[in-house]
């Protein structure tokens, strides 16, 4: 029974996470702020000329002048995956009716099978995320300032209302970030609801992302509470 009782009593990993939910392509966090993620894409900064290089350094230093808002840029890494890949190239192979044709795909997938095997192939993915604060510009009192460090996961309920004010105020900073972003030739994609479940489960289950992969988020039973 005392085992029972301590297992019942200790706290779950959610709990000390502070996404309360991810919603209409959103991050809402336990305190009420919101989140936005946009996918990037990259530049390679080293081929382009020296014109080309101060072009682009002036475009960013614009676009951070012209911010209103809390942005974080995150980069992550992660080994690429190409079973899909090479699972085409066989379907192909199979379907190829020219002899020749045949055996160079079978040699081509070969390779690539090799390839991956003999060292790890790493991608790199370029985040923007963009933070929404209703309190943002708000003076607060020291202890109201203190609180945020001290419990920063206060769990604060929105309402549909309070839900919709808040996702549109996100949004219009969102449209912002992206014509900045286009303005130095980058291309950037909002992570909608599917996509972002998934960012979130990948990042915290690196290993078991590998070999077990999420069901669409419509097909997910999730328990409302």
């Amino acid at each position: 029974m005392a085992d029972r009782k301590a297992t019942k009593s200790t706290p779950s990993t959610q709990s000390y996470m502070t996404i309360s939910e991810v919603r209409d392509d959103s991050v809402v966090m336990k305190d009420g702020t919101l989140r936005a993620v946009l996918l990037v894409s990259s530049i390679n900064f080293a081929l382009k000329s020296e014109d080309e290089q101060n072009a682009i350094i002036s475009g960013y230093v614009s676009f951070l002048n012209s911010l209103d808002t809390t942005l974080q840029i995150v980069i992550q890494s992660r080994k690429l995956n190409l079973d899909n890949y090479l699972l085409d190239i066989k379907k192909a192979e199979q379907e190829q009716t020219n002899d020749l044709l045949k055996l160079q795909t079978a040699e081509y997938r070969k390779y690539i099978s090799e390839l991956v095997e003999l060292g790890d192939i790493m991608t790199k993915r370029f985040y923007v995320v963009v933070y929404y604060n209703p309190s943002f510009g708000k003076k607060r009192n020291f202890w109201q300032r203190s609180s945020d460090i001290v419990s920063p996961t206060t769990l604060i309920k929105l309402n549909q209302r309070e839900f919709a004010k808040r996702h549109k105020d996100l949004f219009i900073g969102v449209d912002k970030i992206v014509s900045g972003l286009s303005s130095m030739g980058l291309r950037a994609s909002i992570l909608n609801t599917q996509s972002l479940i998934e960012l979130f489960y990948n990042t915290y289950n690196p290993v078991m992302s590998e070999n077990q992969k999420m069901s669409d988020v419509n097909k997910l039973d999730i328990e409302q509470y």
